[in-house]
């Protein structure tokens, strides 16, 4: 009966995947939302006792649902993202400042507020509190679709996406802290299974944080650029056209696999893995049409996932999820989502900013949208399962319903204001546009510095 109920669900999910978005269309609410609160509805009703939802008795799957679930939004996020990136040239590295800053500033003064609140105010032993600040710092723009880039751009204008500093900001963010998280995590695990900080500390710093990400980006980008050569750079003949002009799309498939299996192999992030190959696949042939063919593929998957994630997440929450939860966690979810991370955003993006007609240059409003839309979803999930898994003191109830309840909490209100909030942003991005082209037509002025 238990397997019955879970084809049911997924069944579930992927019509509701299929029908949601043309029906939202017009509603500032996003499919998420819906699909949690279709899963409480569901967890209201007398289902049979032996249905997977509880998180101590089914870790591992959890674990390995969410793993793929992140991996497969990984890749999207890699792939649909149009602003290069050139290692070797500064200018561009100054096109993704908000992503470095978001990561290097924004994202360890949330680990650090959050598991603050939990040490000091939740009075959680000083490893609880660090993991529960570690797996409640990467964001996830899947979960609030008007927050992301659309999808890869083909054609002449594809070489930067520069007209929207707040989708590429929180894209490029979730892209890269998903797997930026993990040095924190191992810190909180081993602070719990191996004691005071000394023993441990330059071997985190050598190895967890430094080591382990170096090696994640290296394959990444060996992984990427091989691909790029069997998808672009085959037999140019008839008989053997490419694998890009055959439109053979599922290579996106094997890129994520090999790219997350090879890193894990050799003792890198895969998650960094993954959106590093993505990354390097959209750089070759950046105009190329099949950019689009596999970032089609990948967000049908992505959706598909996620809200079969959100679903079940749903279900449990009626079902027992939130037992535990008391005013200590919901003083840590609201705290996170309405103080901690606009502030630490806020932080990260205003001092020494680009101006606003600059590539990663943002106007104030823009600065605090990309401050306030840090949306927590299915990679906290992960973090919490795979932690618990290597620890067991590091996974009391009463952080899965912490952790739940502040991703429902992300969910709803993100979910709400990312349309309104985004279409005013937009409208005066617009209205900014207009008046510099103005400005350039009047007389004795030209709009730009380079017109003759």
């Amino acid at each position: 009966m238990t397997a019955d109920l879970v084809y049911l669900v997924a069944g579930g999910a992927l019509l509701l995947a299929v029908v949601l978005p043309q029906l939202l269309r017009h509603w500032a609410i996003s499919a998420p939302m819906v699909l949690v609160v279709v899963g409480m509805l569901i967890g209201l009703t007398p289902l049979p006792d032996g249905m997977p939802l509880d998180p101590q008795d089914n870790r591992a799957t959890i674990e390995h649902v969410t793993e793929l679930t992140v991996l497969i939004a990984l890749m999207g996020v890699g792939l649909a993202i149009d602003r290069p990136l050139n290692l070797l040239r500064r200018s561009s590295w100054g096109g993704w400042s908000p992503t470095w800053r978001l990561l290097v500033v924004a994202m360890p003064l949330t680990v650090g507020a959050v598991a603050l609140l939990g040490w000091w105010v939740a009075g959680l032993a000083p490893a609880v509190a660090l993991l529960l600040g570690a797996v409640l710092s990467p964001t996830d723009p899947v979960l609030a679709s008007d927050v992301q880039v659309a999808g890869p751009r083909t054609g002449d204008d594809h070489e930067v996406d520069g007209d929207d500093e707040v989708r590429f900001g929180l894209t490029s963010e979730a892209g890269l802290n998903d797997g930026l998280a993990f040095p924190f995590v191992y810190a909180a695990i081993l602070l719990a299974t191996e004691g005071a900080v000394g023993g441990w500390a330059w071997e985190w710093v050598g190895f967890y944080l430094v080591g382990k990400v170096v090696i994640g980006v290296l394959v990444g980008l060996a992984v990427g650029w091989a691909l790029a050569r069997v998808a672009f750079r085959g037999r140019r003949t008839t008989e053997a056209p490419s694998v890009a002009e055959r439109g053979e799309s599922l290579l996106v498939l094997a890129a994520l696999v090999s790219a997350y299996g090879v890193g894990e192999v050799v003792g890198g992030y895969g998650f960094l893995s993954v959106f590093v190959c993505a990354m390097t696949l959209r750089s070759a042939e950046r105009g190329h049409e099949y950019h689009k063919a596999m970032h089609e593929v990948v967000e049908r998957l992505e959706r598909l996932f996620t809200l079969f994630v959100l679903l079940v997440l749903g279900i449990a929450l009626t079902r027992g999820l939130l037992a535990t939860l008391d005013w200590r966690g919901v003083l840590v979810g609201v705290s996170l989502v309405l103080v901690v991370r606009p502030l630490a955003g806020y932080v990260a993006l205003a001092p020494w900013a680009r101006h606003p007609d600059e590539v990663g240059g943002m106007t104030t409003p823009e600065r605090w949208a990309v401050s306030f839309f840090g949306v927590r979803g299915v990679g906290s999930l992960f973090y919490l399962a795979y932690a618990a898994g290597e620890s067991g003191d590091l996974g009391a109830d009463w952080l899965w319903s912490t952790v739940a309840f502040t991703i429902v909490l992300s969910v709803m209100l993100h979910g709400v204001l990312a349309t309104p909030v985004m279409k005013r942003l937009d409208h005066a991005r617009g209205r900014a546009a207009d008046s510099d082209r103005d400005v350039g037509d009047a007389p004795g002025r030209s709009a730009s510095p380079l017109a003759s």
